[in-house]
C-alpha cells in the first residue's frame, strides 16, 4: 500500500518566513517557556498554580507548531517565480473581475494563504477554480450559498 505524503507548496519568500518562525520558536520561545515552567515550579503546589498551568498550555501549543513547521520544511516544494504566463498557475498574480469588482490575487500554496494580504490558496474554492484559466475566460463558482462570476483580466 502506497502512502501519499502531502507536499507543501511554498514560494521562496514563504520558505524564508516558515524558517524564521521555526527558528524563533525553537531558539527563543521554547527556552522562555521552559524558564517560566521552572519558575512556576518554584512557587510550590502545582495543583493550584495558574502560572504553571498557563506555561504548560503555551508549551503544548509551541511544541505542536514546531512539529507542524518541521513537517512543512521536510516536505516543502518551492515554486519558482514565473515568467509571464498565458494562464493561471501557482505563483501567478491574477487580476479578476468578480461580482462587478476588480480584485488582484496571488495564487499560493495553503501554508502561505493569507486572504487579508490577497494571497489565496490553490486549494481554496476560488484558487482552485482559477488554476488553468486564460485571460478573458469566465467561470462561475459557488462558495457556500453565494455564486460568483469570475473573469480573468490579467495574469502576471
Amino acid at each position: 500500500m502506497q502512502t501519499m505524503t502531502k507536499k507543501f507548496i511554498l514560494t521562496k519568500e514563504g520558505l524564508v518566513n516558515v524558517k524564521r518562525e521555526y527558528e524563533e520558536l525553537v531558539n527563543t520561545k521554547r527556552p522562555a517557556i521552559t524558564q517560566r515552567i521552572s519558575r512556576a515550579r518554584d512557587f510550590g503546589d502545582l495543583a493550584e498554580n495558574s502560572e504553571y498551568d498557563a506555561a504548560k498550555e503555551e508549551q503544548t501549543l509551541v511544541e505542536t507548531r514546531i512539529t507542524a513547521l518541521e513537517e512543512i520544511l521536510k516536505r516543502a516544494e518551492i515554486i519558482q517565480p514565473v515568467a509571464k504566463s498565458d494562464f493561471v498557475i501557482i505563483g501567478s498574480k491574477v487580476i479578476v473581475e468578480m461580482n462587478d469588482e476588480i480584485h488582484e490575487f496571488s495564487i499560493v500554496g495553503s501554508v502561505e494563504a493569507d486572504p487579508s494580504a490577497k494571497k489565496i490558496s490553490n486549494e481554496s474554492p476560488v484558487g482552485k477554480a482559477l488554476l488553468g484559466l486564460k485571460i478573458g475566460e469566465t467561470i462561475e463558482i459557488a462558495v457556500g450559498p453565494v455564486k460568483s462570476k469570475i473573469k480573468v483580466l490579467e495574469v502576471k
